[in-house]
């Protein structure tokens, strides 16, 4: 019941002009959609919303478009390149490749029910490219797997060209990207994203009750767009989900 639910969501959104699969024409891309007419405006009406309640009702937050390519660097002292990892399986049998903690069955080959599976292997999911002429692999850069670094390496230069003090917040939107091993599920898992972020500096002793601030409004922002408080729910991380860098983190779930 559920899978066909989301087929007719799937088709229903290529109809409308919502979104569609890119480069269908030639096959797809698995994990890459195409906005369409209804899509982009949809996508752009949320985006504008969101900048104006972060960047243009408040005095405490600057607005900020970070590059894409990120040097090699600043995702390996972030401590990206050596934790931002998914555990990798493959199937003996039928070649598959899965993530090993997203198996319907643990120890259990997702297509084809083999139990013949090896052992879980680290799959660092950022994209790398190279860059300059000569693809020797000494010289290259990552596809930004999250837009929050170049908010982190601008914070001085912010600093130093607005004149804020603690406490303020950075915001920007963009695209980021992930080598996804398994991406599925239409849009909820996959490789090329756009991301609307904040990040929001404090001084230490204070993060607690500013998470918790931030918590209540960004739970309130999504019910003015007009989503159901009964369809939302409030759902803290337990410390094993939790990012290599993160204290604490609440998802908003809808229904």
């Amino acid at each position: 019941m559920q899978e066909k639910k989301m087929e007719e969501i799937v088709s229903l959104c290529k109809k409308r002009g919502f979104i569609f699969q890119s480069s269908s024409i030639y096959g797809g891309l698995q994990g890459v959609y195409d906005f369409g007419p209804l899509g982009v405006e949809l996508k752009k009406n949320l985006k504008d919303s969101w900048w104006n309640s972060m960047v243009y009702e408040r005095d405490d937050i600057e607005g900020l478009d970070s590059a894409i390519l990120t040097n090699c660097l600043t995702l390996k002292h972030s401590g990206h390149e050596d934790t931002f990892t998914d555990p990798l399986v493959d199937c003996k049998d039928c070649k598959k490749r899965m993530r090993a903690d997203k198996l319907e069955k643990a120890g259990q080959c997702d297509f084809c029910g083999s139990k013949n599976l090896t052992e879980p292997r680290a799959f660092n999911l950022m994209f790398k490219t190279n860059v300059g002429p000569v693809d020797d692999g000494s010289s290259f850069a990552y596809l930004r797997p999250e837009t929050a670094q170049g908010i982190f390496t601008n914070f001085k230069n912010v600093l130093d060209t607005t004149s804020k003090t603690i406490p303020f917040g950075i915001a920007q939107i963009g695209k980021s990207f992930r080598n996804e091993i398994t991406p599925k599920n239409f849009l909820f898992r996959v490789r090329e994203f756009e991301q609307m972020e904040m990040e929001f500096f404090v001084k230490p002793g204070t993060d607690e009750e500013w998470h918790t601030y931030w918590l209540n409004k960004r739970y309130q922002w999504w019910q003015d767009q007009g989503i159901k408080k009964e369809n939302l729910k409030l759902q803290p991380q337990t410390k094993e989900e939790l990012a290599h860098y993160s204290k604490a983190t609440t998802d908003i779930l809808y229904n």
